[in-house]
């Protein structure tokens, strides 16, 4: 029998998260801060309750998906969070991109009421968590993956295991981000350079992404990048900026230099700074455009 699971955070991501293992056939009750996304899912057998710590039940597993370190900090911590109620035996499961640091700090606060911390990161977008096609990366105490493993397949289509270090995972969540944005910025260079010399960028993209670069994250990020779509955002450059933060600060606390991911940082940087945070993260090869003197009003358009 499936045992009854807590959810907080339903953002693009976790709420196709939380929609498959209610499919699945999980008790769930859930906790988001904006309560009215909850309603599809309670219309569909979830359960919503008024705070995040009323979705643990004692010596259970809860799972949390949300958009930072502050975020995931400020929800844990407290006599009266999710964490306490979780009490001895209980499982935190959390699947957001962090800080190996912070995952480190807050595997030792969850020790000290005997709840188990399993980082577990993913990689996909929400269209790929829909589909339960994510992949997922885990570190934690080996009986508390083994408790987990159930709930992560269902939820996904492959999971990696990088041991017992709680901020294990996480450090291989930022190094698959870093090879994100690095593509981001490879392509939009690549296809500004045909475009500058009078060739339709879009026939570039779709020549290279078919041959030399037939993958995922080229054929995808590709299209957006060669032809401008980036809404709806499937992951927004805001976070994307934050995702480029924690590498160099991994980076700094190694300690090793990481020179393209500051060049990442301030690619994405001047995209905030020209408000474009809440589009799509490949909305930062619109600077490349800048750069080369190309006009970009109007290019970024919506799919």
């Amino acid at each position: 029998m499936t045992e009854p699971i807590g959810f907080i955070g339903l953002g693009n991501m976790g709420f196709p998260i939380a929609e498959n293992l209610l499919r699945a056939g999980y008790p769930l009750k859930i906790f988001n801060r904006t309560a009215s996304k909850a309603s599809g899912l309670v219309a569909t057998g979830a359960q919503s309750v008024s705070s995040a710590a009323e979705v643990a039940t004692p010596g259970g597993i809860v799972v949390t998906m949300l958009a930072d370190d502050q975020a995931i900090e400020q929800i844990s911590a407290g006599d009266d969070s999710f964490i306490t109620r979780l009490s001895a035996g209980g499982i935190h499961i959390s699947m957001s991109t962090i800080s190996p640091a912070t995952a480190r700090r807050l595997a030792e606060q969850h020790a000290k009421s005997k709840v188990a911390y399993v980082a577990a990161p993913v990689f996909g977008r929400p269209e790929a968590a829909a589909s339960r096609q994510l992949a997922i990366c885990v570190s934690g105490p080996a009986e508390a993956k083994k408790r987990a493993a159930p709930i992560l397949a269902a939820v996904s289509r492959a999971t990696f295991d990088f041991g017992e270090e709680s901020g294990a995972a996480n450090i291989v969540k930022l190094c698959g981000n870093f090879l994100l944005a690095a593509a981001i910025e490879a392509m939009a260079e690549a296809f500004t350079l045909a475009e500058k010399n009078g060739i339709d960028r879009k026939l570039a993209a779709d020549m290279l992404t078919q041959t030399l670069f037939p993958c995922p994250v080229y054929q995808g990020y590709g299209k957006r990048i060669a032809e401008n779509i980036y809404e709806p955002a499937g992951f927004r450059l805001a976070l994307g900026l934050k995702d480029i933060s924690l590498v160099l600060r991994a980076a700094g606390s190694s300690p090793m230099p990481m020179p393209l991911a500051s060049l990442l940082r301030d690619r994405w940087l001047a995209g905030m700074a020209k408000h474009r945070q809440n589009l799509d993260w490949a909305a930062a090869a619109l600077g490349v455009s800048e750069d080369a003197g190309i006009e970009i009003a109007g290019r970024a358009r919506a799919k």
